[in-house]
């Protein structure tokens, strides 16, 4: 292994856990994903610290959670001294590039300054609203519009091979970031590559959504052909590194920001607690993570800058995420990993979460559309599922009394985990509790909300 192996993140966006084969999905959408998690290192069970683009997205690129960088909701740019990988890695020596969906600006073309430290950039700061299908407009490090052609999966793919190409010679770290498998905003639709979409209509719905409807029957034909190009793409990446001789020593990871529950847990696609939300894929291939087999242990996103700054023999220090690279070379004297995972939940409402290896645990703030404020010291409890019981969220226990032991312990490991991540002192008041109920809320109180409240607007964007 080279003593700088590459690094070249595959970012997604919106992508359900469950579209992969290694976890369950009957219709072979992901073969070359699915080659890489079985030679590889597949860690099961991945959250995003907030199912939320920037607030996601900005997890990724500083470690920390959305409250720590400031990126608590969609529109707040990231700091521009923020500490994040591409500085990270400026350091070691390496060549840094974007490519793709940023969305952690306030502007298209973003300016150097906002530019999380990438030298080489060709993106935009939100792709949904300067690109469609196939017609995909970015912008280079100049600030000039580049149309690159074909399918917008394709096209960007096209620049991520030109750049490995160009910087084959030293070592590099590219984050490329795909607008699919989102939906395009101004037609709510998932568009496909064309053909696609027919192949998979109708043809598996998963268990969630099979019983809560939402849009899934109209979508979910789009959404995994769009899916089924992704992996494509990434197999050509891997192509092309295999044929420069750089595919055992590049680190290639395959996630998504958060994942999608189809307008069936509220008004949109995401920010709820539920798994469909929070669970993401996550897989790591080449330099250490070759062979580094299937990991269960609670992992989240904001664990990639940790786990790559480790590589590039950077601090970790001082981050809120861990590195896995402990987990995947099994150190007997490593620090026992963590049982939970916080996720931070905004927009949709004000509200925090805790996913162990059993039980889904929520909170929020009653009447708080979660838009201003970035935390609170009073919650109020909302959810509690049973994953192993049921594991597609479909029975809120909160109100059972049977369950109190367990919710007091969860309550207890949600306020530390809070305090910890959040610098907050926390009050969760107890929800009311009734001998023998059985709720048949099934949606966790979904909030009647409006999907055209979040994120950002289309607006006049510059074409060339």
């Amino acid at each position: 292994m080279a003593d700088k192996p590459n690094v070249l993140v595959f970012l997604t966006d919106q992508q359900r856990f469950d579209t992969l084969g290694v976890h369950g999905n009957p219709l072979g959408l992901t073969p070359n994903i699915d080659r890489m998690a079985q030679t590889g290192t597949h860690f099961e069970n991945a959250f995003t610290p907030n199912p939320v683009c920037a607030p996601a997205r900005s997890a990724l690129q500083t470690g920390l959670m959305p409250t720590a960088t400031g990126v608590h909701v969609n529109g707040i740019p990231l700091a521009v001294d923020a500490r994040t990988i591409a500085g990270a890695f400026n350091d070691a020596g390496y060549q840094t590039g974007y490519i793709g969906k940023w969305h952690l600006a306030d502007q298209d073309p973003v300016t150097e300054e906002h530019r999380g430290g990438y030298r080489s950039w060709l993106a935009a700061d939100l792709l949904e609203f300067s690109s469609d299908e196939y017609r995909t407009v970015v912008w280079d490090e100049d600030c000039e519009p580049v149309m690159l052609p074909g399918y917008r999966a394709d096209a960007l793919t096209d620049a991520i091979i030109r750049f490995i190409a160009d910087n084959h010679d030293r070592p590099f770290m590219l984050f490329s970031s795909f607008l699919e498998p989102h939906h395009q905003n101004e037609r709510d639709d998932y568009p496909a590559p064309d053909g696609y979409a027919e192949q998979y209509t109708g043809r598996w719905t998963p268990p969630d959504l099979a019983t809560l409807g939402g849009t899934s029957a109209a979508h979910l034909g789009g959404y995994y052909g769009q899916i089924k190009r992704l992996d494509e793409c990434i197999g050509r990446i891997n192509d092309a590194l295999k044929s420069l001789g750089l595919l055992d020593d590049t680190v290639v990871v395959v996630t998504s920001d958060h994942g999608s529950h189809f307008k069936t847990r509220n008004a949109e696609y995401k920010r709820s607690c539920h798994e469909a939300s929070i669970r993401v894929p996550f897989v790591l291939h080449g330099g250490p993570f070759t062979a580094g087999g299937r990991h269960s242990e609670l992992v989240s996103t904001v664990d990639l800058p940790a786990t790559l700054f480790e590589m590039a023999g950077v601090d970790t220090q001082n981050l809120h995420g861990r590195s896995l690279l402990p987990l995947v070379d099994r150190r007997p004297d490593a620090e026992p990993w963590r049982d939970s995972v916080l996720v931070q939940i905004s927009e949709s409402q004000l509200g925090r979460a805790l996913r162990t290896e059993r039980w889904k645990y929520s909170v929020l703030v009653p009447g708080d559309d979660g838009m201003a404020a970035a935390s609170s010291t009073v919650y109020e409890e909302d959810a509690l599922f049973d994953l192993e019981a049921d594991p597609y969220e479909l029975q809120n226990l909160i109100h059972e009394a049977a369950f109190e032991e367990v919710i007091t312990e969860l309550r207890a490991k949600l306020i530390e985990q809070i305090r910890v991540l959040e610098g907050t002192e926390t009050e969760i008041r107890p929800a009311h509790r009734e001998k023998g109920m059985r709720s048949p809320d099934t949606t966790a109180r979904a909030h009647p909300i409006q999907a055209t409240r979040f994120g950002h607007q289309p607006r006049a964007v510059a074409r060339p």
